[in-house]
């Protein structure tokens, strides 16, 4: 069973179990401030889970693709990987442990065919200055089932990581007890991080064991929350059933919810009994591709390979969600993976451009299962292609500003400058130092962290207040730009033709931001027409009110717009702008708010809507930047 049976297998198992399979949500979240990126599989349903009624009922599964850019720097290992599909299921206040627990090792064992002597699992130790006892029911219905098999699965205590370096494992030992720096859920981390009226609660991890082989004894002995290699996470199961109060204490919930995730490609590789993810079928057909057009074998490149294959699988999903490299936000995230991908290709002796022919291997793995993949394949391909142009012209001056610095050194800030203002990696930086016999000052690195550090904490910055809608807040102002946005929407299509569909948005209190494909600049005349439509409804004072459809009846039969890339579940809403007394809406879209009532609520007096600037912002997609005064 390779990686794509066991998702299609897991997703038609829960709705076996009466589940709502739902499609994933993009990778840009739609809600969440806190990140540019939908990093896990609960992410998108916290609202939910936090006690709003999903459409779809008490009990969802799906596959959701998930991108962390913080791992970026750990890729190049056997496990580490910055994009990855994470297998998910949920009970909204319906069943909890029992079930979830036996469903999952039924999954694993009876469908997925792993040998149930190399699972291990762990449970919450408890803790009595919080009041929260150990969470005994996970543990002995784990051994219960265990039993069952017949396999031994003595109980065991191990309390910190660190304990359990010290410790081991011993013979029979199969279920651990660890504390709230492993086995805790809340949005915060651990107990006394959980944000005050949030539900938490205890969860239950399932490893994998590789094998003694596989332990690094660096890390100390072997126990399964360790680094060493031995074991792999294969998936986590929250349990939900506690609050945090004012005074610091807990108190049960009366609705408890279960949160399962299981990172797809490492119950791929166990499968396949290799601690080696890159050999599953969803990246080594791209690791084969490379293999192919560098002339040279991954097992004597592993690292260079599992780079260039994880960051194009990225970058590839990053571009199908709307996505295009810039200097900013999420396009700086992927401008950076293709520029990384493009560097490690430099060490296996690729310099002649390669993702043209890398990028289709990616689409063709997942085009059957996200049909969002196949339509977007040509469009994926052509952004990616420029990109590495663009890139290779940079290289060609970085390397001149590179010879520069022949007479006086290189120092860590230069390298940084080489780095940020030509896109030029610091790894070639070094190794084209040396190559070119200038010399680089002693102290790349420290100097270079610390200009690293302060940009990172310009990027989260940067990511703070993204709400749903690509809306950077939500005030008075927020809602009349991401109305006008509509209204602007509307116009295009009309101005320049049906061609145009959206690409993204981005709203804040000063401007609003718009990308929509079309595959030219527009004419002054266009512009005006645009402008004087927008204005022209906004003075109409359309209504404008919102209902829920079937998905496929809104967007087949009723024709609501939507944006490019995204998938939707039965039920969406539409938001429509119409005149009183019309027939036909202005304005039709699929869209989950918020605006205001009425369009003339967007401006005060003598106020008008403008566009500022119309501009390229990638390979047949324009960008619009309007304000309103």
């Amino acid at each position: 069973m390779n990686a794509q049976q066991i998702r299609n297998a897991y997703l038609e198992f829960f709705r076996e179990r009466d589940h709502a399979v739902i499609p994933r949500a993009k990778l840009i979240p739609y809600n969440d401030p806190t990140t540019l990126f939908t990093g896990s599989g609960m992410q998108p349903l916290l609202p939910y889970l936090l006690g709003e009624a999903h459409p779809q009922g008490v009990r969802l599964a799906d596959s959701q693709t998930c991108l962390r850019a913080q791992d970026i720097d750990d890729v190049g290992d056997n496990r580490h990987t910055t994009f990855f599909e994470m297998l998910g299921n949920w009970s909204m206040g319906d069943y909890f442990k029992e079930q979830q627990i036996r469903w999952f090792f039924e999954f694993l064992v009876d469908v997925v065919g792993l040998n149930p002597e190399k699972l291990y699992v762990t449970a919450f130790i408890g803790d009595e200055d919080h009041g929260i006892p150990r969470d005994e029911e996970a543990a002995l219905i784990w051994q219960k089932i265990f039993t069952e098999r017949g396999i031994a699965a003595d109980i065991v205590e191990i309390g910190s990581q660190a304990a359990g370096d010290a410790r081991g494992i011993k013979p029979g030992e199969r279920i651990f007890y660890y504390d709230d720096g492993e086995n805790w859920w809340s949005r915060g981390g651990g107990l006394d991080k959980t944000p005050v009226g949030d539900p938490c609660g205890p969860d239950s991890e399932v490893f994998y064991d590789f094998g003694d082989q596989n332990h690094d004894a660096s890390f100390g002995l072997a126990h399964p929350a360790s680094d060493s290699g031995r074991f792999m996470e294969i998936g986590n199961q929250v349990f939900m059933q506690y609050r945090r109060l004012e005074d610091g204490s807990f108190e049960p919930l009366e609705k408890k919810n279960v949160d399962f995730g299981g990172g797809l490609e490492r119950i791929a590789a166990a499968r396949i009994d290799s601690p080696d993810v890159f050999k599953i079928s969803l990246l080594w057909p791209i690791i084969e591709k490379i293999e192919k057009l560098s002339g040279k074998t991954y097992e004597s490149n592993k690292a260079s390979m599992r780079v260039i294959a994880d960051h194009l699988r990225a970058a590839t999903f990053l571009a199908v969600d709307g996505v295009s490299p810039s200097n900013k936000e999420q396009g700086y995230v992927m401008r950076r993976l293709i520029r990384r991908a493009i560097r490690f290709a430099f060490d296996l002796g690729i310099e002649q451009n390669f993702l043209a022919e890398v990028v289709p291997s990616i689409t063709a793995l997942y085009a059957d299962d996200y049909p969002e993949v196949a339509a977007a394949g040509e469009e994926v391909v052509a952004i990616m292609i420029k990109e590495e142009k663009v890139f290779r012209q940079t290289l060609r001056k970085g390397l001149s500003e590179l010879l520069k610095r022949r007479d006086g050194g290189l120092t860590g800030a230069e390298i940084f400058t080489l780095y940020d203002t030509y896109g030029f990696p610091v790894e070639l930086s070094v190794e084209e130092a040396y190559r070119q016999d200038i010399q680089v000052s002693t102290d790349w690195r420290s100097e270079f962290d610390q200009r690293m550090a302060e940009q990172r904490v310009r990027s989260q910055t940067a990511a703070k207040g993204t709400f749903k809608g690509g809306l950077g807040g939500q005030t008075l102002q927020h809602k009349k730009y991401h109305t006008a946005t509509h209204l602007m929407y509307a116009a295009l299509r009309q101005v320049l033709g049906e061609h145009v569909v959206q690409h993204g948005s981005n709203i804040t209190e000063e401007r609003l931001r718009f990308d929509f494909s079309h595959p030219e600049k527009m004419t002054a005349d266009q512009i005006k027409r645009v402008e004087d439509m927008v204005n022209e409804e906004i003075k109409k004072d359309l209504a404008i009110s919102y209902a829920e459809y079937p998905t496929d009846v809104a967007r087949d039969e009723m024709g609501a717009l939507g944006q490019f890339g995204d998938r939707y579940g039965e039920t969406v809403k539409v938001y429509k702008m119409i005149a009183n007394g019309a027939d036909q809406p202005f304005s039709f879209e699929i869209c989950g708010g918020p605006h205001v009532d009425h369009t003339m609520e967007l401006l005060d007096g003598n106020q008008q809507f403008k566009i500022i600037k119309e501009e390229s912002s990638s390979a047949g997609i324009r960008r619009i930047k309007a304000i309103i005064e």
